[in-house]
C-alpha cells in the first residue's frame, strides 16, 4: 500500500510540473488577435505587366468589396521580373472563409477581373502570416517606393530570434532614413519566413541611408547578432500600384 501511495504522489507531482515543462517550448508570445495579412504573390508572362495592372485597376473594386486590400506593387528589381506582390487582411480564418465563399458566387468579379487577368499569370504562391507582436501596420507620410525584405530564419520561432531581430530592425528604425510599415511573420507557407515592409522616398534615399547604416556601430553589432539565426535572405524594390492602398 505505501509503494502504491508514493507511485500516485509521483504521478501527480509530474501532472502539476507539466505545464510549467510545456511553457519552456512555447514558440514565441501568444497570438491573440485572430487578424492575420495573406501576402500573395504572382509571377506573371513575360510583356503582360501593363496589361495585368490595367484589368487590375479597372476592377479591383469588385474584389475590395469582400476584403480588405493592405497593399499592391509591382517588382521593380530584385529577383524574377514580372512579378506583383499584394497584402490582404482578415479578421479571422472565418472571416476568411467567408470571404471566399462570396466570391465564389460572386459573378461579377469572376467575369470582369478573374477571366481577364488569369491566362496573364505563370504562377502564384502566398503566405498566411501574423504581424510580429511589437509591430503595428503603419502609414507612410506620402507616397514613395517601398523595399520588401524577406528572412528565412531558423527553426523555433520568435521565442529563438525574435529578440535579437527585433535589436536589428530598431536599429535600422532609429537611423530614421526608412519608415518601418510592418513585419509579419508566417503561419502557414515556409515557416520561420518573415516580411519586412519598409518604406523610403525614393531608391537613392534608401541607397544613401543603407550606405549610412553599414557604418553605425550600433547597427553592425545589432546585425552581428541577429545573423546567427539568419538562413538566408532576400529583397526587393517595390513600386505601389496606382489603386494600392499603400502609395
Amino acid at each position: 500500500m505505501l509503494a502504491l501511495r508514493s507511485g500516485l504522489t509521483r504521478i501527480l507531482a509530474a501532472r502539476t510540473l507539466a505545464p510549467q515543462v510545456c511553457s519552456s517550448f512555447a514558440t514565441g508570445p501568444r497570438q491573440y488577435d485572430g487578424t492575420f495579412y495573406e501576402c500573395r504573390t504572382y509571377y506573371l508572362k513575360p510583356s503582360k505587366m501593363n496589361e495585368f495592372l490595367e484589368n487590375v485597376k479597372k476592377n479591383i473594386h469588385l474584389r475590395t468589396t469582400h476584403s480588405e486590400l493592405v497593399g499592391f506593387w509591382s517588382v521593380e528589381f530584385g529577383g524574377r521580373v514580372n512579378k506583383v506582390f499584394h497584402i490582404w487582411k482578415y479578421d479571422n480564418f472565418a472571416h476568411r472563409t467567408e470571404v471566399w465563399k462570396a466570391l465564389a458566387k460572386d459573378k461579377e468579379w469572376q467575369e470582369q477581373l478573374i477571366i481577364s487577368i488569369w491566362p496573364l499569370i505563370e504562377e502564384q504562391e502566398f503566405d498566411i502570416t501574423y504581424l510580429i507582436p511589437w509591430c503595428k501596420l503603419e502609414k507612410p507620410p506620402k507616397e514613395g517606393v517601398y523595399e520588401l525584405a524577406i528572412f528565412q530564419m531558423k527553426p523555433g520561432g520568435p521565442a529563438l530570434w525574435g529578440d535579437a531581430f527585433k535589436r536589428a530592425i530598431n536599429a535600422h528604425v532609429n537611423l530614421g532614413y526608412a519608415k518601418l510599415v510592418g513585419v509579419f511573420h508566417t503561419e502557414y507557407g515556409e515557416l520561420n519566413r518573415v516580411y519586412v515592409l519598409w518604406w523610403n522616398e525614393s531608391a537613392d534615399s534608401r541607397a544613401a541611408g543603407r550606405h549610412q547604416s553599414h557604418e553605425d556601430p550600433r547597427v553592425v553589432a545589432a546585425v552581428r547578432e541577429s545573423v546567427n539565426y539568419l538562413v538566408s535572405q532576400q529583397n526587393m524594390l517595390l513600386i505601389p500600384a496606382p489603386f494600392s492602398p499603400l502609395k
